[in-house]
């Protein structure tokens, strides 16, 4: 997984669904700019009722997951909303997000 567009879902926990939803409302600066460092571009996040789609772009997928878990700011984040999701977003896992496979793009 080098190039290209990447995508995958993850459901959050009920009772933190406002306060999820409110911290990508409101994202902390810093966050933002760890991801463009990271080259993580064209980032969407979707919500359909607890259920989430996330979206972006990246030249080198590898190299950004290795920069974002290294980040004490991404780290500081992700502990936060691993707790609200039914899953791990701690890039320090083996696998802690799994890319959906695209199969139609329409140019």
């Amino acid at each position: 997984m080098a190039s290209g567009k990447f995508a995958w879902t993850w459901h959050v926990k009920p009772a933190f669904l406002d306060a999820y939803v409110k911290m990508h409302r409101e994202p902390w600066p810093e966050m933002m700019e760890e991801h463009v460092r990271a080259g993580i571009r064209n980032y969407s996040i979707f919500q359909n009722g607890n259920q989430f789609f996330y979206c972006f772009e990246c030249d080198d997928v590898e190299e950004a997951f290795r920069i974002l878990a290294d980040s004490d700011v991404c780290n500081r984040w992700n502990a936060l909303t691993s707790a609200m999701v039914e899953g791990s977003f701690d890039l320090n896992n083996p696998e802690p997000i799994k890319p959906m496979n695209e199969i139609f793009y329409l140019k």
